[in-house]
């Protein structure tokens, strides 16, 4: 398969994914949950009771007993209700409880977190710094890793390109999930930027195998051969074996996010997005811009 004398095609697709992802980062934003903005997260299931808490009744009972009307009502796929509200003290916390068991009967509670707003902007912040020293920290120890190997390309130039597929891995999972939250409210958390530096993580670990597999070729490769011809035999020897460690993750991915729990649903979404793209921009993007940037 001749993937260099088609990169034109496939870099032209990523180079559409990266402006649809941006465009759709500047016009909708990412949809932040309590974690960043601050608030609480409340997880409950009727187990028994005379008055049957369905969606209507846990609403009006939220609209009657919370002081901060603004709520969001999510039914959970375990049974029950998520509800994200604005933050409450615990003492509070045990009273809407309190209340709540009297109005329905035995509830059972599964999860109950709240964050103030300055802690939500502190997270924030860490969340942010820590992807970007992510990605220059593993850009910076690809370029030492390869030092050895400055010709045709300058080792600086693999640590280049892998900052440039580490930013393709992770904008594309980011302006899906813009989308997400402005058509369907789905707000992402610090679960999400764990699934982000995992997907990093896993991205450069095929981007690498690939790299190394070109820096054997081009010491052994004959006087005849360009340095495309060695660039596409590499990825051609270290495809199957891309292909196949991602698609056994994927295949676990699939499962968990249809049968697992449903507090780590978008976390699995996102590992599956950005794990499928890494996978793509290690074997598409990130070798034939070694051919790029030999020139």
């Amino acid at each position: 398969m001749n993937i260099i004398k088609n990169k034109a095609w496939f870099l032209g697709f990523s180079g559409l994914l990266i402006v649809a992802s941006i465009a759709a980062l500047a016009l909708f934003g990412l949809k932040t949950g309590i974690d960043f903005r601050g608030g609480a997260m409340w997880q409950v299931k009727q187990v028994s009771g005379e008055v049957i808490m369905d969606d209507v009744a846990l609403k009006n009972f939220l609209t009657t007993n919370l002081e901060d009307k603004n709520f969001v009502l999510f039914p959970v796929a375990e049974g029950g209700y998520l509800i994200r509200m604005a933050a409450v003290s615990e003492e509070m916390h045990q009273q809407y409880l309190s209340d709540l068991r009297t109005t329905f009967g035995t509830i059972e509670e599964g999860q109950f977190q709240s964050i103030g707003s300055t802690i939500g902007q502190e997270l924030k912040n860490k969340s942010l710094w820590a992807i970007v020293y992510v990605v220059l920290g593993i850009s910076l120890y690809v370029t030492y890793a390869f030092r050895k190997v400055s010709y045709p390309v300058k080792s600086w130039k693999y640590g280049v390109i892998t900052l440039i597929t580490l930013l393709h891995d992770v904008i594309v999972p980011a302006g899906v999930f813009a989308v997400l939250g402005w058509k369907f409210g789905i707000e992402i958390d610090t679960n999400f930027i764990v699934a982000l530096l995992v997907v990093m993580g896993f991205s450069v670990h095929d981007t690498i195998v690939v790299f190394d597999r070109v820096r054997e070729n081009v010491l052994n490769h004959s006087a005849n051969t360009s340095f495309a011809e060695v660039v596409n035999k590499s990825i051609n020897q270290t495809f199957a074996r891309s292909i196949n460690t991602s698609l056994t993750v994927l295949v676990v991915l699939v499962a968990l996010y249809f049968f697992g729990p449903a507090t780590l649903q978008y976390f699995v979404l996102t590992l599956l997005i950005g794990i499928a793209m890494g996978t793509y921009s290690s074997i598409f993007v990130a070798s034939p811009l070694l051919t790029i940037f030999r020139k």
